[in-house]
């Protein structure tokens, strides 16, 4: 019963606060793709302004973040996938859910030191951020570790997404459940393409000159 109420809560998390931070992170940074180093600075003012967003950020999106990963890598390390045995479309999913939470939960600590908490070192300004994801996506090897970890905590999302709907049962029947499906792999599309387009802004002349005034500690650093 304890194992079942945690696999709750850690479903919850995932879409609640976490999917909607998600959601609010890709919104802000796509502002790099439409509005450019401007556009991108005014999203990124907006929400430091916002009252309490330390406290925010604590209650909402680290804590919340440091349960549903370190409980998800207990759950990665209790699967057992079968796709050797059962090539299932559901069964891949299943696998792919264990595989993308893993790899999202090490990029999302590696892209919080490397970005908010070089912030709050004073490293780096919120002006700055985007010289800072210039200098970090430029790199060859960052940016194919970047584009492989968006795909992958989109699709852990959107993924997580339909599993969420179908275990507190507001998709019960077949044809639900596969309506949401198709439904929620667009989603995953979707995303993956805003984020992908979002790094290749990123890698932009516009970005260049922000990027020569940023002192990058990063935590990968070559």
């Amino acid at each position: 019963m304890k194992g079942y109420y945690s696999r709750k809560i850690h479903s919850l998390l995932g879409v609640i606060p976490l999917g909607l931070f998600f959601v609010e992170h890709l919104i802000t940074n796509f502002t790099a793709v439409e509005g450019g180093k401007e556009g991108f600075n005014r999203s990124v003012a907006f929400l430091n302004g916002l009252p309490l967003v330390l406290v925010l950020e604590i209650f909402l999106i680290y804590l919340p973040l440091l349960f549903h990963g370190i409980y998800g890598l207990y759950i990665a390390y209790q699967a057992k996938p079968n796709v050797n045995n059962y090539g299932y479309e559901r069964n891949w999913r299943y696998l792919l859910q264990r595989i993308t939470g893993i790899i999202a939960f090490v990029f999302i600590i590696w892209h919080v030191y490397d970005t908010r908490f070089q912030v709050a070192l004073g490293n780096v300004t919120h002006e700055e951020l985007g010289g800072l994801m210039h200098n970090i996506v430029t790199n060859p090897l960052f940016f194919v570790l970047y584009l492989i970890s968006v795909v992958a905590v989109s699709f852990h999302f959107a993924n997580g997404l339909w599993a969420f709907c179908v275990s507190w049962g507001i998709t019960v029947g077949p044809r639900a459940q596969r309506v949401s499906s198709y439904i929620c792999m667009s989603i995953f599309a979707i995303m993956s393409i805003m984020f992908i387009a979002t790094l290749f802004a990123f890698r932009g002349a516009e970005f260049q000159e922000a990027a020569a005034a940023v002192q990058w500690i990063g935590a990968f650093k070559a």
